[in-house]
């Protein structure tokens, strides 16, 4: 059977594929795709879409795309069941419920800046959700600072995808890697607290620094700037649906969007985007 979902894979866009190949069908096949392609591409394949919006596999209520395979092939190995819960965290960004999501999506956000083809990405992204499930089965009871194998493992992933940078400079080196970092997963869930391990930086010296080198903004404040710039892009370059361009930026839902939006250009993102068309019809006019 054929798969098909986004390009760029990072949590529930590893974790599916996973889930399916293991535990599913072992010899589905994974297809990567840009995003406005999802569902022509479906059809022209008979490949079934999954983790976009408006299909049946994809997020529902606050659960995400993995929870929903899950209950739909009606799972109830218990690793697994204890992995979702992981996967739900890492990919919502909330960290109340699962102590173990920040490092999966520490990994899950080394692995794609590390690896810009799909396919290869999801290679060793099975690895790493064949020991998450390992230590899901023999190991989640012990202790997080007995430093069972899942951790170990979390920490030289991670050791692997850092580039630690010596030497005074005028600017410091994480700067510059946090910035790509940013630009390159602002669409996912970052928090200070997961960026700061990332870059082996104390969090509240990040927390402290980081307006010195992002337009006198705090750590949220930037990323939502980011967030909404990309939505203005969409907005004026794409044909997509609010919801999609919601989903793209970064945010977790349309409402929340057009909270955020409103509150940084002063209208909602229809009446922009109605300025935007009159405007060009305007020029060309």
């Amino acid at each position: 059977m054929k798969w098909i979902t986004r390009e760029r894979p990072k949590i529930d866009r590893i974790a599916c594929p996973w889930l399916i190949k293991r535990f599913i069908d072992k010899d589905a096949e994974i297809i990567f795709v840009p995003f406005d392609e999802v569902i022509t591409k479906a059809a022209e394949l008979g490949a079934t879409p999954f983790d976009v919006p408006g299909v049946e596999f994809t997020h529902y209520r606050e659960k995400c795309t993995f929870d929903y395979f899950m209950e739909k092939y009606a799972i109830t190995d218990e690793a697994l069941l204890r992995v979702a819960v992981i996967v739900r965290a890492a990919d919502t960004d909330r960290y109340d419920i699962s102590a173990e999501a920040a490092g999966l999506w520490a990994i899950s956000a080394g692995l794609a800046h590390n690896y810009t083809n799909d396919h290869e990405l999801l290679e060793k992204g099975m690895v790493i959700y064949d020991a998450l499930y390992s230590w899901a089965k023999h190991y989640y009871k012990a202790k997080h600072q007995q430093g069972g194998p899942f951790e170990h493992l979390l920490v030289s992933v991670i050791n692997k995808y850092i580039n630690k940078k010596k030497g005074a400079k005028k600017i410091p080196s994480w700067v510059k890697e946090l910035k790509e970092l940013i630009q390159d997963q602002v669409d996912t869930n970052l928090s200070l607290k997961e960026v700061s391990k990332g870059l082996n930086i104390n969090p509240s010296y990040l927390s402290r620094e980081f307006s010195k080198y992002f337009d006198d903004l705090s750590f949220g404040e930037y990323l939502r700037k980011q967030r909404i710039e990309k939505a203005i892009g969409l907005l004026e370059t794409s044909s997509h649906t609010l919801t999609e361009i919601a989903y793209l930026a970064g945010f977790s839902d349309q409402s929340h969007f057009t909270r955020i939006f409103k509150k940084h250009t002063g209208s909602n993102p229809s009446v922009y985007r109605k300025k935007v068309k009159k405007s060009k019809a305007d020029t060309k006019g």
